[in-house]
């Protein structure tokens, strides 16, 4: 409709409501008026912009001639169409520059189907011709040149017999016709639709009461009695066409009064009918639309609703039908809070939507008339008409029955997972204990014989079952730390460290092996890279130690070099590449992209032939990727491999960096007197560490549990506690934090506790260390990393004492102390079976438990392992509550005992 009247500009189009504000504007009017559309509709009436003194003279005469009260202004402009009478009248209209103008103004009501009035359309035009074609036509007889300045409408002159004088370039363009053709030839009822003339003739003489001859006699008749006359006519083009218009005839007179002719201008009333065709057809759209609305609402699979700003429903569809049980009917004009189990909530709901204007996911229970109850997730907003004004909330429910089956599903299944990663990490936790244990004491007794008088067959032997025992731990190692990064649960340490000193560790470490195969073995750090770093040096070794490892095994003949460079293509300032390159065997371009899968190395001779377990380069590369890098590798069959990895660093400030240690601070540097308290329940432990402690100025006291440790303490003094973590009544940490409470209560200092345990998981240092420990060994250790540990965190530091004997003897003394404590200790494990067993018959699985837990650490100590295993299936059985598995392990144990 818009688009039909605005593209005519030769006469104002203004449309309104049946309140009378303008909704259509047309590009005519704003040319007439020098308004824009935008700021008139919505806005004003046509009255605003009308002479308000001709609006009170018009409200006059129409009361005057209808016998009713008419109010000035709108309804004065309209009130003929709304009771059906055709009005075509002049006015005066006020443009936005405050000019006035006349013009012929022509008014219909606008109906609806059911013939209800929906607003009027006011078809205009500029009477300002007219004007000065009468004046010209008594002054000057200048009609026709006034007429023909003007092509917005058709303006046709007769002489008072009705023949055509003027027919305007207006008149040419909408009738086809030329000038020359109609002029002094016909007469405008020769180009009117004759049934019309007819019609208009019969009305006219009714109206009138007198006889109209049908033709021209009846387009004047009205002007010639001096009555103003507009009226619809159909003109019949010169090609046949119709064409509907909006004329305006007027009886042009002599200074006399005489008539003279008349003035018929007209407008082409194509554009109102096009409005009335329009709004036909969008009042049919409007239908359809509905319709449209309504199937899309009824197909939702959401149960959809709407409530006024009370929470009373005013529509829902057919699901929300469904989900309560109840019609429509039944629905419209109920409380929106009474289909749901909890009101309050309901209620609440409807409440914040109108506050945040939205909701979404907001969960009710929807109760239906059977009493069957539906979880259902709810959006909500608020809606409003077009003038803004709130007319109630829109929600959809959404029934969530199976996304809440589904969470709990998958709240089981994360349940199950985290008890199956709980039970991966007890695994790991009891076989790095399980193992670590007897490791430590098979690396121990190892570490002691070669120190003793051996034969050069004997010293081969001891120094296979050493490499054995490293590579078994190494191996033991190796599958934590990848158990760790698999399960999250390696953290990374983050501290300062020199990058130069920490490679020439590292370089000191693997110079051996690279000497043994007679390899040239370098590192270079590039000019320009920080030597002070901060990140985690332990983890960053094992990579490197990893990398030149490998490349040391693979290289029989050549060279290893290490590179250290900045990663220039980083987007961090201070990463590194370490670069690790060697001449060995390399890797085919096939093997290449399996290299860092676990257990894997580049083919399965390999393996055989070098020896490892597959898990280095998979270890490494994970650990690279928890440093926030990336390793990769390039290779040449036969020629060499480089494998690459850059890491992001920190440079480590000098503020509070601690100084290097004094030259001269050695693990072999003397040691001072110490008095050792050290709490632990198994005796082949003791018998290690006293071993290791042996030829040592430091004294040494035995707690066997927590309770004892923490009796012992407070009665004596002593510089340093190694504390073990598992042992019966109190175990380690509790007996840490005992201590560290007395010595706060008697403001002492605290004194340095090494946490010794079998486990190495994730969280196990920290634990201690919240416990109170200064510091954390895992078994099995090595005698220097003991010592080493005492030394770093010893309290007093005193002159070194007279000479000390040998290493060598003193593990022999050792070895022959444990020798002579055997016999006893197979008597004490007699007596200790015919306790379990008396245990067992009183169901009293604790005291068999911590029995079976001694056997299991001691008896590896004293070089027999199976009363070791003999422990550990008690100590099983019995956590078990299993009679039978532990009186069967029991009577295995004593058949040895028997035959030992």
């Amino acid at each position: 409709m818009q688009s039909a009247i605005f593209n005519s500009a030769n006469f104002s189009s203004i449309a309104t409501d049946a309140k009378g504000v303008i909704q259509i504007f047309n590009v005519g009017a704003e040319r007439m008026l020098g308004y824009t559309a935008a700021e008139v509709m919505n806005t004003i009436t046509p009255a605003d912009i009308s002479d308000p003194q001709e609006l009170i003279a018009r409200a006059k005469a129409l009361s005057a001639e209808l016998g009713t009260s008419i109010t000035p202004g709108f309804e004065a402009l309209v009130f003929k169409a709304s009771r059906g009478i055709e009005d075509i009248y002049e006015l005066t209209y006020i443009r936005k520059d405050g000019t006035r103008f006349p013009a012929v103004v022509s008014v219909t009501a606008l109906r609806d189907a059911a013939d209800a009035i929906i607003g009027y359309l006011l078809i205009g035009t500029d009477n300002t011709a007219r004007k000065v074609a009468e004046e010209a036509l008594l002054k000057a007889g200048a009609l026709q040149s006034a007429i023909f300045n003007s092509a917005n409408f058709s303006s046709i002159a007769t002489d008072a017999k009705g023949v055509i004088q003027i027919f305007n370039v207006g008149a040419e363009r909408m009738l086809g016709y030329t000038a020359a053709e109609v002029t002094n030839t016909i007469t405008p009822a020769d180009i009117s639709d004759p049934v019309e003339l007819v019609a208009r003739a019969q009305a006219l003489s009714v109206e009138l009461a007198t006889p109209i001859t049908p033709g021209f006699e009846a387009l004047v008749f009205k002007a010639s009695r001096g009555i103003e006359d507009i009226y619809e006519l159909t003109y019949i083009r010169k090609d046949g066409a119709r064409l509907p218009a909006v004329v305006s005839v007027t009886a042009l007179r002599d200074a006399g009064g005489a008539i003279i002719g008349y003035l018929l201008i007209g407008t082409d009333n194509t554009a109102r009918k096009l409005v009335e065709e329009e709004q036909q057809k969008s009042d049919q759209r409007l239908r359809d639309q509905q319709f449209y609305t309504r199937s899309l609402i009824e197909s939702n699979i959401d149960a959809l609703m709407t409530t006024d700003p009370h929470g009373i429903i005013t529509d829902v569809n057919k699901q929300m039908e469904a989900l309560t049980g109840c019609t429509r009917d039944e629905l419209i004009g109920a409380p929106f809070k009474d289909c749901f189990t909890d009101q309050a909530r309901a209620e609440a709901g409807i409440k914040r939507v109108l506050v945040e204007k939205s909701i979404t996911d907001y969960e009710l229970t929807a109760r239906a008339r059977d009493g069957k109850q539906t979880v259902v997730s709810y959006n909500a907003t608020t809606f409003y008409d077009r003038n803004r004004k709130l007319q109630g909330v829109f929600a959809a429910a959404r029934d969530v029955t199976d996304r809440k089956r589904f969470e709990l599903e998958l709240q089981l299944a994360k349940a199950a997972a985290e008890s199956a990663s709980r039970t991966k990490s007890d695994f790991l936790a009891s076989m790095s204990h399980e193992i670590r244990t007897p490791m430590n004491a098979i690396m121990g007794i190892a570490d002691l014989l070669a120190k003793t008088e051996l034969t050069p067959e004997q010293d081969r032997f001891v120094q296979i079952f050493r490499r054995s025992g490293d590579n078994l731990l190494n191996l033991i190692n190796d599958i934590l730390d990848l158990s760790k990064v698999e399960a999250s649960q390696l953290d990374l340490e983050r501290t300062g460290f020199s990058l130069s000193d920490h490679l020439e560790k590292v370089i000191e470490m693997v110079a051996p092996r690279a000497q043994e195969k007679g390899l040239s073995l370098s590192f270079e750090i590039a000019p320009g890279v920080s030597k002070e770093l901060v990140g985690d040096p332990t983890r960053l070794r094992q990579v490197i130690m990893n990398l030149l490892g490998n490349a040391i095994k693979f290289t029989e003949a050549g060279s290893v070099t290490l590179k250290v460079e900045p990663q220039k293509d980083d987007i961090v300032p201070t990463a590194l590449r370490f670069t690790v390159i060697d001449t060995g065997i390399g890797i085919s371009a096939e093997k290449l992209p399996r290299i860092f899968e676990r257990f894997t190395q580049a083919d399965s001779s390999t393996t055989r032939r070098f020896g490892g377990s597959g898990l280095g380069l998979t270890i490494s590369k994970r650990l690279v990727e928890l440093m926030g890098g990336r390793l990769w590798v390039t290779s040449q069959v036969g020629k060499g491999s480089t494998f690459a990895f850059s890491v992001p660093f920190e440079v480590w400030s000098s503020v509070g960096r601690p100084e290097a240690a004094p030259i001269g601070a050695h693990p072999t540097a003397p040691l001072p007197p110490l008095q050792i308290l050290m709490a632990e329940d198994s005796p082949d432990n003791c018998a290690i560490a006293m071993a290791y402690l042996q030829d040592t100025p430091y004294r040494i006291d035995v707690a066997v549990n927590g309770a004892i440790a923490c009796q012992m303490f407070i009665a004596g003094h002593y510089d340093l506690v190694l504390m073990d973590r598992q042992m019966p009544v109190m175990d380690g940490l509790a007996a840490t934090r005992t201590i560290r409470a007395w010595e706060k209560s008697h403001s002492r200092a605290p004194t340095p506790i090494i946490a010794v345990t079998a486990s190495a998981l994730k969280g196990d240092r920290e634990t201690c260390l919240a416990a109170g420990c200064t510091a954390y060994l895992s078994k099995p250790i090595k005698q220097d990393v003991l010592l080493q540990a005492i030394r770093d965190h010893a309290s007093v530091k005193s002159p070194p004492p007279p000479d000390l004997p040998a290493s060598k003897d003193r593990a022999a003394r050792a070895a022959k102390r444990l020798a002579e404590q055997t016999p006893a200790y197979l008597e004490n494990c007699r007596r200790d079976v015919i306790v379990m067993l008396a245990a067992l018959d009183r169901a009293d699985f604790d005291a068999v438990i911590i029995l079976g837990h001694n056997l299991r650490g001691s008896g590896g100590g004293f070089g027999l392992q199976a009363i070791t295993d003999f422990g550990s299936g008690i100590e099983q059985s019995a956590s078990e509550a299993d009679d039978i598995g532990a009186r069967k392990w029991l009577g295995e144990l004593s058949t040895y005992l028997d035959q030992t």
